[in-house]
């Protein structure tokens, strides 16, 4: 009988820098623009990204020197998931705070890293990037409600 994956066995706590580095799905709706409300706090998410992020892979382009480039990128731990309420519902850190499991799309189950672009939660192909934008309160035209529902299967 297989023993449980990681995550199963491990708080997100527990886990190792490569364990916890390895639920990243590589959707890339972390690295979003976005603003929030100053009066009401409401959260508004654009298709615009980062300047690091690579849209072709979905990923940060220089990951390890990420926050000299971008000061207020903001590292994903085990204890500020619960105040990021902005994390995208399909997020995997997000699903293991809350409880859930990983989805059957999340590279970890299938076993392959393209499954979360085929199965339509990440956003390579949907955004631009923030520097060809004059300023960045531009990015405010490229308001996209739809990235803070649930995406894919639950």
């Amino acid at each position: 009988m297989p023993r449980d994956p990681f995550w199963r066995r491990k708080t997100l706590e527990q886990m190792t820098v490569a364990e916890w580095e390895s639920l990243c799905d590589g959707c890339g709706l972390c690295c979003l623009v976005r603003f929030e409300d100053e009066e009401t706090g409401e959260v508004i998410p654009t298709r615009v990204h980062c300047k690091l992020f690579d849209p072709d892979v979905c990923r940060c382009s220089d990951y390890a020197n990420r926050k000299a480039h971008v000061p207020d990128c903001i590292k994903l731990t085990p204890h500020n998931i619960e105040a990021l309420e902005w994390m995208p519902k399909s997020c995997a850190y997000r699903r293991l705070h809350e409880g859930r499991d990983l989805a059957d799309w999340h590279p970890l189950i299938s076993g392959d890293p393209e499954s979360v672009h085929r199965a339509g939660i990440s956003v390579r192909g949907q955004t631009i990037s923030e520097a060809a934008l004059a300023d960045l309160e531009d990015a405010l035209d490229f308001a996209a409600w739809d990235l803070v529902i649930e995406r894919g299967d639950d």
